[in-house]
């Protein structure tokens, strides 16, 4: 494919390009305690690809959110996903003194990739030299998606100190939010406040281009306010473009973690559909100019019958 092209998006399994995929790979990074491991997912053909750097939600690690990876890596993307210390794969001992900072060396993942991809194209044969580094996008679910939102221009305060985090990098052109939690005080539940001190995210300098998703059904536990404190990175960014909000999504937005998922509740193939479909259309939206794209993601999921949800955009 080459540079910036304007590529549609494949709506059937049999037009699906084959993906290659390569994991656990390791990324020293001092301060750490252990190396950074991740993986990386990308088409077997096509040159210029555009980079997608993805955020786990609590617990999970790089083997989970195959439906959104490879679903995005067999539309032209290559997909780096870490896996995070909060995974159940590290099982950190309960006093182990990086909890406290989980959030920041999540952060500090993010960073590190970003800063390394070098080492990650020398790591991994099949993308060396057919990477675009001009065109960057970063996406996480739930705590991940909070992860991501700092790459986009969020900020938030340091629970250590008061001082106001900011991430915002120039290399990523474009993101996607998958249930991002909403701002913090009075809008967080006991368990959230208590577990997450850092969680008082700051939209209004979340500049960079963004699709939010978010579950009309969604009341996880970690706010008072219901559905509508997911939608927030939308309401309160001039950067989140557009919002897609799920019918009857609820956290896992319909299993994007993974099919058959325990952490799922709500699981729907064709809400997943929806998502992947619209994820990957926004994405090429903004990397590669792709207004085709996007318009016919826009209209194939308005139009439904029955449509998995409804899309604002501003």
């Amino acid at each position: 494919m080459p540079a910036h092209a304007n590529p549609t998006i494949r709506s059937t399994a049999m037009d699906l390009a084959p993906a290659l995929s390569m994991g656990p790979l390791s990324l020293p990074i001092k301060g750490r305690g252990e190396d950074l491991t991740y993986r990386v997912t990308a088409p077997a053909e096509g040159d210029s690809l555009p980079v997608i750097m993805f955020s786990h939600g609590n617990g999970q690690s790089l083997y989970t959110y195959g439906p959104l990876v490879n679903y995005w890596a067999s539309h032209g993307f290559a997909v780096i996903n870490p896996t995070h210390l909060d995974s159940r794969m590290i099982a950190l001992a309960g006093d182990d003194p990086r909890r406290s900072q989980l959030w920041r060396l999540r952060e500090q993942d993010i960073l590190a990739l970003l800063d390394n991809l070098d080492a990650v194209e020398q790591a991994v044969p099949f993308i060396k030299g057919r990477i675009d580094r001009d065109r960057i996008a970063v996406a996480g679910h739930s705590w991940g998606a909070q992860t991501a939102s700092m790459f986009l221009g969020a900020t938030h305060p340091d629970p250590d100190d008061g001082s106001t985090v900011s991430l915002r990098d120039a290399r990523v052109k474009a993101g996607v939010l998958f249930a991002v939690p909403g701002t913090g005080g009075e809008n967080l539940s006991a368990f959230a406040a208590q577990n997450f001190p850092f969680m008082h995210p700051d939209f209004s300098g979340l500049e960079t281009p963004t699709l939010v998703v978010a579950g009309d059904n969604d009341n996880g536990a970690m706010t008072v306010r219901g559905p509508e404190w997911w939608r927030e990175a939308y309401d309160l960014s001039p950067g989140a473009k557009a919002l897609f909000e799920v019918s009857g999504g609820e956290h896992s937005l319909g299993g994007i973690p993974n099919y058959e998922a325990r952490e799922t509740t709500d699981e729907d193939p064709a809400r997943v559909a929806a998502v992947q479909q619209l994820s990957a259309a926004f994405l090429l939206s903004i990397l590669s100019g792709s207004e085709a794209a996007w318009k016919s993601a826009v209209s194939d999921i308005s139009g439904a019958a029955v449509p998995k949800g409804f899309i604002e955009q501003k």
